[in-house]
């Protein structure tokens, strides 16, 4: 005897319903968080993503502000905000701006870098000449004290 049509489409939306579940399930408990990820990393590579951190989010800044510019125009999207069709010639394009983006986010992290370096080099000069003074003054003393 057949069954029922409401019965087979039941078991359709049954059988549907625990493969798309099974899958929401498996991807929520397989996949790593963030910071699970960047854990795994080798340290030079940490390093490296902790220095970029900031170019990434300026760039994401960036792209957010490009966006309302956008969506506070009547022209089509092709056409409004700084960045330019690479299809349309005489104008700036998108490489040279993000290029000039790019020089000047590095400019800035070689700025703090130096900062960086000179903080460590006054602290080592300091610790230097303390080490000096301290020498100087046990030599001054004389060897009948």
């Amino acid at each position: 005897m057949e069954r029922p049509l409401w019965v087979r489409w039941l078991r359709v939306w049954a059988v549907g319903g625990a493969i798309i579940g099974g899958g929401v399930l498996l991807f929520k408990y397989t996949t790593p968080t963030d910071e699970e990820i960047i854990n795994s990393l080798s340290p030079e590579l940490r390093l490296q993503y902790e220095k970029e951190r900031n170019l990434r989010q300026a760039e994401q800044q960036e792209l957010m502000n490009i966006v309302k510019e956008t969506s506070l125009s009547d022209k089509p999207i092709w056409k409004t905000g700084p960045i330019n069709s690479p299809w349309e010639k005489g104008e700036k394009s998108a490489v040279a701006n993000r290029d000039q983006f790019q020089r000047l986010k590095a400019k800035e992290v070689q700025k703090e870098e130096l900062q960086r370096i000179r903080e460590e080099l006054a602290q080592i000069r300091q610790q230097t000449s303390t080490a000096t003074d301290r020498i100087v003054e046990e030599k001054k003393k004389s060897w009948w004290r």
